[in-house]
């Protein structure tokens, strides 16, 4: 157990600083990473490589070619932790350092709201769809680091699960 919390601390660790990375290189490429669907999220492939690469090296190199399901999965739940409260607390940091990715977000999203055509607001609702520009406008960093966490655990979630059935192994019985 010891091996599985090590190699799942580093690797979250390397995750949450190279997820920051690619979030700035987006923001500073003129993407703002916030505003992205999530089945474009860069996430996906960078949870899944490092999960994958955690499970092998727990399982290849520390028991003997064998890893339950729910190793897998508690490696990854801290897997996971460590990257989304890194990741978070890192966005946190930079957003108190520069006010404009917060700012940007918010005129980005204000904008794409505004762009939507009558017929799909009045689908949404009118009352709804100003409750949702007002809300916006008081979004805080916290909100956009918190927004991070969340999703970090809900991509992980499904990701660790298929990654814990594929990689599993267990002792054959004669």
């Amino acid at each position: 157990m010891p091996r599985l919390a090590f190699i799942s601390i580093r690797n979250g660790l390397l995750a949450g600083g190279l997820g920051f990375i690619f979030l700035l290189t987006l923001y500073y490429l003129g993407k703002h990473p916030f505003l992205f669907p999530v089945y474009f999220d860069f996430r996906l492939a960078l949870l899944s490589v490092f999960m994958v690469m955690g499970l092998k090296e727990l399982r290849d190199y520390h028991q003997q070619g064998l890893l339950s399901f729910g190793e897998g999965m508690i490696s990854n739940f801290l897997f996971t932790t460590l990257f989304a409260c890194t990741a978070s607390l890192l966005i946190w940091i930079f957003m108190a350092i520069n006010p404009a990715f917060l700012s940007n977000y918010i005129q980005v999203a204000t904008d794409q709201l505004n762009s939507l055509p009558p017929p799909v607001i009045e689908e949404l609702g009118k009352i709804e769809f100003d409750r949702n520009v007002t809300a916006l406008q008081a979004t805080t960093k916290s909100d956009l680091a918190l927004d991070y966490l969340i999703k970090s655990f809900i991509i992980s979630f499904f990701i660790s699960i298929i990654i814990s059935v594929i990689l599993r192994r267990q002792p054959k019985t004669n």
